[in-house]
C-alpha cells in the first residue's frame, strides 16, 4: 500500500532521479536492489524520475520483465525532460518540440547535423544518428544502435577527442537564433531542445493541492551523475529551488539514500 503524500515520514520532501548512471547503468536495466530501496524511500518521501529519453526507453530500463506498470512505483514520472509527465500513474498535459520550432527550421537543422556526422572521422558508426522525440532531438555521432561495448569505447574516445563538445559548439554558431539549448548526457549523444525545456521543466508539475499535501513541497532533492556544467543534469541540479546531489553510479545513489533518508549504513 502506498502512503498518501501527507503521511510519509518526511511529508513535503520529494526525491527526483536521473535515470542513466543514477538509477541504472547507462541504457541498462534497473536492479532489484535499487527497486527495493526506492520502494522503502517512498515511505519517507515522494519520489519521481526525470529522464531525457522517451517513455518507452525509460520503461525498458525501469520495468523488470513480468512486472506491473513501472509508473506505479513512483509518484511522478517525467520522460523527455518532463515534456511527457505523469502523476500517480496518470498522464499530464504535454508539449511538442516540432510545433515550437516549425517544420522548415527543423529540417534545416537535421540536414546540417547529418552532413556534419557524415564527415566525422571516428572509429565506429552504426545507425539512428538522429532521434526525434516529443520534446527534443537526440543527436548521436556514433548512432544509437551501437552495442554496450561500442558505447563504452566511444565514451572513452569522446573524452579524449571531444567529438560531442565540438559538434555542439558548431551548432551553436550555425543556429544562433533558434533559441536552442544543447546538453551532453549519457555515453554517445547529446540532446537539443528549446531554451528552458531542460530537466527544470519537470518542476512546474510539482504543485499539490493543499488538502493533498499541506504546505506543498518544502524540499526538492535531485540525484544525477551529469551535474557538471554542460551535462544534462546541470540545470535542475543547480536550480535555486533544488537540493542537488551528484552520484557516480546506481550503487552510490543507494548509499546516499541510505545515509540521507533511510538511516542505513550500507
Amino acid at each position: 500500500m502506498v502512503l498518501p503524500l501527507s503521511q510519509r515520514k518526511n511529508p513535503g520532501v520529494i526525491c527526483l532521479f536521473d535515470v542513466d548512471g543514477t538509477l541504472t547503468p547507462a541504457r541498462q536495466s534497473v536492479s532489484p536492489k535499487m527497486l527495493q530501496v526506492l520502494k522503502e524511500l517512498r515511505d519517507h518521501t515522494a519520489t519521481g524520475f526525470v529522464g531525457g529519453s522517451d517513455l518507452q526507453k525509460i520503461r525498458e530500463q525501469l520495468q523488470l520483465p513480468g512486472a506491473e506498470n513501472f509508473l506505479n512505483d513512483f509518484d511522478y514520472g517525467f520522460a523527455e525532460n518532463g515534456l511527457t509527465a505523469y502523476r500517480m500513474g496518470e498522464e499530464l498535459p504535454s508539449e511538442s518540440f516540432i510545433n515550437w520550432l516549425g517544420e522548415e527550421k527543423y529540417k534545416k537543422f537535421i540536414k546540417f547535423c547529418l552532413a556534419y556526422i557524415s564527415k566525422l572521422e571516428i572509429p565506429v558508426m552504426r545507425g539512428t544518428f538522429i532521434e526525434f522525440r516529443r520534446g527534443m532531438v537526440n543527436v548521436s555521432p556514433i548512432g544509437r544502435n551501437a552495442t554496450v561495448k561500442e558505447r563504452i569505447e566511444f565514451q572513452d574516445y569522446d573524452r579524449e577527442h571531444h567529438i560531442r563538445r565540438d559538434f555542439v559548439n558548431v551548432l551553436k554558431k550555425e543556429f544562433p537564433d533558434y533559441g536552442l539549448t544543447y546538453s551532453i548526457g549519457g555515453q554517445i549523444s547529446f540532446d537539443v531542445f528549446p531554451a528552458g525545456w531542460d530537466k527544470t521543466f519537470a518542476l512546474q508539475n510539482l504543485k499539490e493541492k493543499e488538502d493533498v499535501l499541506p504546505g506543498g513541497y518544502k524540499e526538492i532533492h535531485f540525484f544525477g551523475d551529469k551535474t557538471f556544467e554542460g551535462g544534462n543534469d546541470y540545470e535542475i541540479f543547480s536550480h535555486p529551488s533544488v537540493i542537488g546531489h551528484t552520484v557516480t553510479s546506481p550503487e552510490d545513489t543507494i548509499q546516499q539514500l541510505n545515509q540521507l533518508f533511510l538511516q542505513k549504513t550500507s
